[in-house]
């Protein structure tokens, strides 16, 4: 799926408000015990948390990178299927034709051979995109999580969870061909092969020719290879040794960071005191309000650990929801929409009627 507009702030904070107030509630067990109950000696040292904190800001930006290259050879596996899908198209309209009238059967309707060739096209894409869309174990936990999905049920929706796969494609292949194809394993892989197999029937019937069917093979081939490479994708997860040890990183310093900012803000209070000691007068109600404030500034840390702890953790979340471009998310290849768009483009390429409008979008989101 794609957003079409930046998310706006107020949806950050929606997607991710349990993780805050979880920070919230670590950064302030440390300062009770700090504060209240005397533990002074309960810190640690900035030094060391601040080189944790550098190695892990390397591991989250290689983790990203890493996941947004997932994400952006996916979308240019799609592109290219667009533009395959456009060449197929076009040499099925214009290749096909009478070339030996003593092999072409009488009763030959070209019109309805280009039809059933396109539609056929449109099936497989059908096909290759529920099974992009199909869920694999690794996918699981991000799917699962609370905040996706209620993000999910209150901003979008995936055609391919209501509608099933043998609906989708069963108006574009005959009922000999729907029962071919349900019978095997890898649906859109069958649906080339009986692609090809018509080629070289239409080849022995005289309506293309040696040079036309190859070119028109080489085409199928094609999309083998992308469909190849949509498969490597979706089948071989982000190494589970960098998204698992990379996540356990994460929670040891949002875990530690409370520890390490508590004596630096405690610090800033004391420097207050001695101030306020020094140029004000002890009777001033407003004096004494401030030295409150500066006794017990060390709660100023909550807050403060709770944002750092939000910046980490939200990148970690932002490449672990990348790294698996056609699960469903709001930010994935809207392979829907793009099929969709292939289906409209290529079917008015041949003129033909009963053409379905593009998908709407809700809430500014793209399937």
């Amino acid at each position: 799926m794609y957003i079409k507009r930046i998310f706006p702030v107020k949806t950050v904070l929606k997607w991710t408000r349990r993780d805050i107030f979880l920070f919230l509630l670590i950064g302030a067990i440390p300062v009770i015990l700090f504060d209240l109950l005397g533990l002074k000696w309960l810190h640690v040292p900035w030094l060391p948390l601040g080189v944790l904190g550098t190695a892990i800001s390397f591991l989250i930006s290689f983790k990203n990178n890493a996941s947004y290259d997932r994400l952006w050879e996916a979308r240019k596996i799609w592109g290219g299927i667009v533009n395959t899908s456009r060449t197929w198209t076009i040499m099925v309209k214009d290749f096909i034709d009478i070339h030996d009238s003593e092999k072409t059967p009488i009763n030959a309707n070209l019109k309805e051979i280009k039809k059933e060739l396109v539609h056929r096209h449109v099936a497989w894409l059908t096909a290759l995109r529920y099974q992009l869309r199909a869920d694999k174990p690794w996918e699981s936990h991000v799917k699962n999580q609370k905040s996706n999905k209620e993000f999910k049920k209150q901003h979008y929706l995936v055609c391919e969870d209501t509608i099933a796969i043998e609906e989708a494609i069963k108006p574009y292949i005959t009922e000999k061909e729907y029962t071919e194809v349900f019978k095997k394993g890898n649906k859109p892989s069958q649906l080339l092969g009986i692609q090809s197999k018509r080629l070289k029937e239409l080849m022995n019937s005289g309506l293309i020719e040696d040079f036309r069917h190859m070119e028109m093979m080489n085409v199928l081939k094609e999309l083998y290879t992308l469909q190849g490479k949509s498969e490597r994708i979706k089948n071989f997860p982000y190494p589970r040794q960098y998204a698992t040890l990379n996540y356990m990183f994460v929670w040891v310093f949002i875990i530690l960071l409370p520890f390490g900012i508590m004596e630096g803000f405690e610090s800033i209070g004391q420097h207050i005191v001695e101030d306020l000691t020094t140029h004000q007068s002890k009777s001033n109600w407003r004096h004494l309000a401030q030295e409150f404030i500066a006794k017990h500034f060390v709660w100023f840390s909550i807050p403060f650990s709770a944002l750092l702890s939000w910046v980490f953790h939200t990148m970690e979340v932002i490449g672990e929801n990348t790294e698996n471009p056609f699960e469903g998310g709001p930010n994935d290849v809207p392979i829907t929409d793009l099929s969709r768009g292939i289906e409209i483009d290529i079917r008015q390429l041949i003129d033909d009627t009963d053409i379905p409008e593009p998908y709407a979008w809700k809430n500014d989101i793209v399937m």
